[in-house]
Protein backbone atom coordinates (compact mmCIF):
# COMPACT_ATOMS: atom_id res chain seq x y z
CA UNK A 1 0.00 0.00 0.00
CA UNK A 2 1.44 3.49 -0.93
CA UNK A 3 2.19 5.74 1.96
CA UNK A 4 0.73 9.42 1.57
CA UNK A 5 2.24 12.10 2.38
CA UNK A 6 0.35 15.82 2.91
CA UNK A 7 1.11 19.29 4.16
CA UNK A 8 0.06 22.78 3.15
CA UNK A 9 2.87 25.22 1.71
CA UNK A 10 3.95 27.54 -1.14
CA UNK A 11 3.61 24.92 -4.71
CA UNK A 12 4.51 25.77 -7.70
CA UNK A 13 3.03 24.13 -10.64
CA UNK A 14 4.45 24.19 -14.54
CA UNK A 15 4.05 22.02 -17.60
CA UNK A 16 6.76 19.39 -18.08
CA UNK A 17 7.76 18.69 -21.62
CA UNK A 18 9.38 15.27 -21.57
CA UNK A 19 9.30 14.62 -24.77
CA UNK A 20 10.29 16.44 -27.90
CA UNK A 21 7.84 17.81 -29.82
CA UNK A 22 4.68 18.22 -27.65
CA UNK A 23 4.47 15.44 -24.83
CA UNK A 24 3.78 17.02 -21.64
CA UNK A 25 3.16 16.34 -18.05
CA UNK A 26 1.82 18.56 -14.99
CA UNK A 27 4.29 18.35 -12.07
CA UNK A 28 4.30 20.29 -9.00
CA UNK A 29 6.91 21.17 -6.44
CA UNK A 30 6.77 21.74 -2.56
CA UNK A 31 8.82 21.41 -0.04
CA UNK A 32 8.28 19.96 3.53
CA UNK A 33 10.32 20.16 6.83
CA UNK A 34 11.41 22.68 9.39
CA UNK A 35 13.42 24.37 6.89
CA UNK A 36 11.80 22.96 3.18
CA UNK A 37 14.93 20.94 3.23
CA UNK A 38 12.60 18.31 2.13
CA UNK A 39 11.59 18.47 -1.99
CA UNK A 40 8.93 17.12 -3.02
CA UNK A 41 8.05 16.82 -6.69
CA UNK A 42 4.66 15.06 -8.18
CA UNK A 43 2.82 14.47 -11.22
CA UNK A 44 -0.34 15.97 -11.24
CA UNK A 45 -3.08 13.03 -12.99
CA UNK A 46 -4.01 14.61 -15.96
CA UNK A 47 -7.09 11.63 -17.40
CA UNK A 48 -6.29 12.07 -21.19
CA UNK A 49 -2.46 11.61 -20.43
CA UNK A 50 -0.44 8.81 -19.54
CA UNK A 51 1.10 7.85 -16.36
CA UNK A 52 4.54 8.49 -16.84
CA UNK A 53 6.79 7.63 -13.64
CA UNK A 54 8.48 11.10 -12.58
CA UNK A 55 12.44 9.01 -12.22
CA UNK A 56 12.02 7.37 -15.60
CA UNK A 57 11.40 10.54 -16.85
CA UNK A 58 14.63 12.26 -15.06
CA UNK A 59 16.67 8.93 -16.47
CA UNK A 60 15.87 9.82 -20.28
CA UNK A 61 17.38 12.94 -19.46
CA UNK A 62 20.74 11.55 -18.87
CA UNK A 63 21.19 13.34 -15.35
CA UNK A 64 24.66 11.64 -14.61
CA UNK A 65 26.39 13.74 -17.56
CA UNK A 66 25.96 16.95 -15.38
CA UNK A 67 25.52 15.45 -11.90
CA UNK A 68 27.73 12.22 -11.84
CA UNK A 69 27.35 8.61 -11.47
CA UNK A 70 29.83 8.41 -8.07
CA UNK A 71 26.19 9.43 -6.38
CA UNK A 72 24.28 6.86 -8.26
CA UNK A 73 21.66 7.05 -11.23
CA UNK A 74 19.01 7.63 -8.59
CA UNK A 75 20.99 10.74 -7.07
CA UNK A 76 21.45 12.13 -10.58
CA UNK A 77 18.04 11.84 -11.43
CA UNK A 78 16.81 13.10 -8.24
CA UNK A 79 18.92 16.17 -8.10
CA UNK A 80 17.91 16.18 -11.75
CA UNK A 81 13.93 16.65 -10.76
CA UNK A 82 15.24 18.94 -8.04
CA UNK A 83 16.89 21.26 -10.16
CA UNK A 84 13.01 21.53 -12.30
CA UNK A 85 11.60 22.18 -9.77
CA UNK A 86 13.40 24.46 -8.14
CA UNK A 87 14.49 26.57 -11.49
CA UNK A 88 10.70 26.32 -12.50
CA UNK A 89 9.89 28.56 -9.19
CA UNK A 90 12.99 30.96 -9.63
CA UNK A 91 12.54 31.78 -13.45
CA UNK A 92 8.46 31.06 -14.06
CA UNK A 93 7.65 30.12 -17.21
CA UNK A 94 4.37 31.95 -18.70
CA UNK A 95 2.36 29.25 -17.96
CA UNK A 96 3.55 28.52 -14.15
CA UNK A 97 1.34 29.00 -11.62
CA UNK A 98 2.16 29.75 -7.94
CA UNK A 99 0.20 28.79 -4.68
CA UNK A 100 0.82 30.19 -1.22
CA UNK A 101 0.02 27.92 1.82
CA UNK A 102 -1.33 25.23 -0.57
CA UNK A 103 -3.08 22.36 0.91
CA UNK A 104 -1.70 19.33 -0.48
CA UNK A 105 -1.42 15.67 -0.71
CA UNK A 106 1.51 13.21 -2.13
CA UNK A 107 1.26 9.36 -2.87
CA UNK A 108 4.84 8.38 -2.31
CA UNK A 109 6.46 6.44 -5.20
CA UNK A 110 9.89 6.71 -4.05
CA UNK A 111 12.17 8.74 -1.71
CA UNK A 112 15.70 9.45 -2.18
CA UNK A 113 17.89 10.63 0.07
CA UNK A 114 20.81 13.12 -1.17
CA UNK A 115 24.56 12.61 -0.86
CA UNK A 116 24.89 16.35 -0.93
CA UNK A 117 22.50 19.19 -0.68
CA UNK A 118 20.76 20.65 -4.13
CA UNK A 119 18.99 23.67 -4.04
CA UNK A 120 18.69 23.06 -0.10
CA UNK A 121 17.28 20.10 0.07
CA UNK A 122 19.01 16.60 1.19
CA UNK A 123 16.09 14.75 0.42
CA UNK A 124 13.71 13.62 -2.27
CA UNK A 125 9.75 11.95 -2.26
CA UNK A 126 8.17 11.99 -6.11
CA UNK A 127 4.89 10.60 -6.66
CA UNK A 128 1.15 11.51 -7.64
CA UNK A 129 0.15 15.22 -6.12
CA UNK A 130 -2.78 16.44 -5.71
CA UNK A 131 -4.23 20.15 -4.20
CA UNK A 132 -7.07 19.36 -1.76
CA UNK A 133 -8.87 22.75 -2.81
CA UNK A 134 -10.56 21.51 -6.09
CA UNK A 135 -10.41 24.93 -7.68
CA UNK A 136 -6.74 24.99 -7.24
CA UNK A 137 -6.63 21.41 -8.98
CA UNK A 138 -8.57 22.67 -11.89
CA UNK A 139 -6.09 25.97 -12.14
CA UNK A 140 -3.28 23.88 -12.00
CA UNK A 141 -4.14 21.40 -14.90
CA UNK A 142 -4.71 23.97 -16.87
CA UNK A 143 -0.99 24.75 -17.15
CA UNK A 144 -0.90 22.00 -19.69
CA UNK A 145 -0.29 23.49 -23.20
CA UNK A 146 -3.31 22.94 -25.84
CA UNK A 147 -0.65 21.63 -28.34
CA UNK A 148 0.36 18.54 -25.78
CA UNK A 149 -0.38 15.11 -27.32
CA UNK A 150 -3.06 13.21 -26.12
CA UNK A 151 -3.37 9.60 -25.81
Amino acid sequence: MARTLSGSSRVTVLPLLHTWPDQYDVIAYATTGDFGQTAVIGRLSVPQLPDVALMDIAARHQPTRVYGSSGGSAFAEACWLICVGWSGRSVPKPRTREFHAASWSLELDRTTELKQPMYGHDRLHVGGFTLDDPQLMDQALAVLPTRATVS
